[in-house]
């Protein structure tokens, strides 16, 4: 097998993100209580947010992953970020590029709870 290198990983990564993401299938999807609290109306937009975000940047996306968001929702401003886990969801993934091996989480959070 030929050997990866750093850019194609980011490529993949990046692919297999956004596939999570903007579906929302493939992992698990957290939202903190902060979010929760804010009711179930507010959750949705949360998450039709996350599924649409593409304003990947230099600034916010510095590895090439598509695994980390902001945008702001009635004021509040909120972060979702993609972690990568083994199957057995208690360590992190040694290969972030092999979606059977991997677990990924997607949390959903305020500012302010991060």
């Amino acid at each position: 097998m030929n050997e990866v290198t750093h850019r194609d990983r980011a490529q993949i990564i990046a692919k297999l993100n956004d596939e999570f993401r903007t579906t929302l299938t493939g992992g698990t999807v957290l939202m903190t209580a902060g979010v929760e609290a804010l009711g179930p109306q507010f959750v949705a937009k949360a998450l039709a947010s996350v599924r649409a975000f593409n304003e990947f940047t230099e600034d916010n996306d510095p590895h090439r992953e598509h695994d980390f968001g902001a945008f702001s929702i009635r004021g509040q401003k909120l972060f979702w970020k993609i972690d990568y886990y083994d199957q057995s969801m208690r360590y992190g993934s040694e290969n972030p590029c092999d979606p059977e091996a991997t677990c990924r989480v997607l949390t959903v959070m305020l500012a302010e709870e991060y």
